[in-house]
């Protein structure tokens, strides 16, 4: 008996959802062995977006199977794990029905085919619809709090679009116009999901690089550097640094990752811009100076970007949490030293954890004698402003109608 056509992507999918909800492995760990069977860009592509879209709206999924059961699957078994792949399948990337049966079946070869048959066709039957809006998981929803989780839920319903970072602002407007995109600050140009990065205009001359709204605000929060020193720490793959040498800083790259820090250098090269990487570990490095301005873009549960990596939402829990706190302090603390008097530390996180965001500003403030340096509306993009501390905390569900934005925590200080 033949294989039905695409069961090969289907499988790839299963592993990788497999991987994120069982192994607590990222998408992007899981991909090297769930997609090694597969050599086309467009089958990995769809093998990506159909555990994205299941991981994005995996808790109603699981309602709609729920309802359709007598008795509740297990949440780990393999007959949910492919109904919930089958409804995504359906629901949110418009495959035709009997493709999703003949496929979803056929990973369940030797298993409960009949179970899934029946669920997937009463509840095709019915004609079920997924809400406007993900419902988050029980446990996201009791960390962040009932009124957090509903303003960010709008902005996890799609994919990000694609932002680029310009290596000169000054192009903005022009450069929006020419490639069919909007602008939401200078140096910014936002275009539609989908667009293939590298075929673009002025890819391989360096003019832009990929890099979300919400990420370049730390670094614009230095401004101009006019020749002073500033120290992107934990800087690969490149966004931040890149922005610093084009607004003119002379900086200092460190990263431990060496794989990373290539990819910095290769971006550096591409772009034409200056910089010098380091490889080691922050909390064992001394510099050989002192720096005007150091941005912090610290390791951390990675929660605010959960709507390019929905699987961020079922992997991280307390524990991840209160691990990246202490290893943000520690790197907090040896950084502050690192600050010539009058210098400026920005800190920043692309999480919604409080725990990372909000209560290490507070403990900057209470034990690193460090000023704060309070973040003004003007300094923003139009539709964000600074909290009452004079921080910034953006999450997915900012800036909605134009297509959101990544959640970060930023904090900027000065050093007496």
């Amino acid at each position: 008996m033949a294989l039905p056509p695409g069961l090969p992507v289907r499988r790839a999918a299963l592993r990788l959802l497999d991987a994120v909800l069982r192994r607590g492995e990222t998408l992007e760990q899981a991909e090297g062995s769930a997609l090694a069977e597969i050599r086309k860009a467009p089958d990995r592509a769809l093998a990506r977006a159909i555990a994205g879209e299941t991981l994005r709206w995996l808790t109603d999924c699981d309602a709609l199977i729920d309802s359709a059961t007598k008795q509740r699957l297990p949440d780990d078994a393999k007959a949910r794990m492919v109904l919930r792949l089958m409804l995504a399948q359906t629901l949110r990337l418009e495959t035709p029905p009997h493709a999703v049966i003949a496929t979803g079946l056929a990973l369940l070869e030797g298993g409960p085919r009949r179970l899934a048959h029946g669920v997937f066709s009463a509840l095709d039957r019915q004609g079920v619809k997924l809400p406007e809006v993900p419902t988050l998981p029980e446990r996201v929803t009791a960390r962040w709090g009932a009124e957090k989780a509903a303003a960010i839920a709008p902005g996890l319903a799609f994919p990000p679009e694609l932002d680029l970072a310009l290596r000169d602002p000054a192009e903005t407007q022009a450069r929006a116009v020419r490639m069919g995109g909007v602008s939401l600050a200078p140096g910014h140009i936002r275009l539609p999901r989908g667009a293939a990065v590298e075929s673009l205009a002025d890819f391989k001359e360096g003019a832009w690089w990929v890099q979300d709204l919400a990420a370049s605000l730390p670094a614009r929060l230095l401004g101009p550097g006019e020749g002073r020193h500033a120290l992107d720490l934990c800087a690969a793959p490149g966004g931040k640094t890149m922005q610093l040498a084009a607004a003119g800083w002379n900086v200092t790259a460190l990263d431990m990752s060496k794989r990373r820090l290539d990819l910095l250098k290769d971006n550096l090269k591409r772009t034409g811009l200056k910089a010098s990487p380091v490889r080691a570990d922050a909390l064992t490095w001394e510099p050989k100076h002192r720096f005007d301005a150091i941005l912090i873009d610290a390791p951390c549960t990675a929660t605010g970007t959960s709507r390019r990596h929905p699987d961020v939402l079922h992997r991280i829990g307390k524990g991840q949490i209160a691990e990246m706190a202490e290893l943000q302090r520690a790197l907090v603390a040896k950084a502050a030293g690192w600050l010539n008097p009058g210098g400026v530390l920005v800190y920043a996180v692309c999480s919604l954890e409080a725990e990372e965001g909000e209560e290490q500003a507070a403990w900057i403030d209470a034990e690193l004698g460090l000023t704060p340096a309070p973040i003004t509306a003007d300094e923003l993009p139009v539709g964000l402003a600074p909290t009452a501390e004079g921080w910034l905390r953006t999450h997915p569900g900012m800036l909605a109608d134009q297509g959101g934005l990544d959640g970060f925590f930023v904090g900027r200080w000065v050093k007496n």
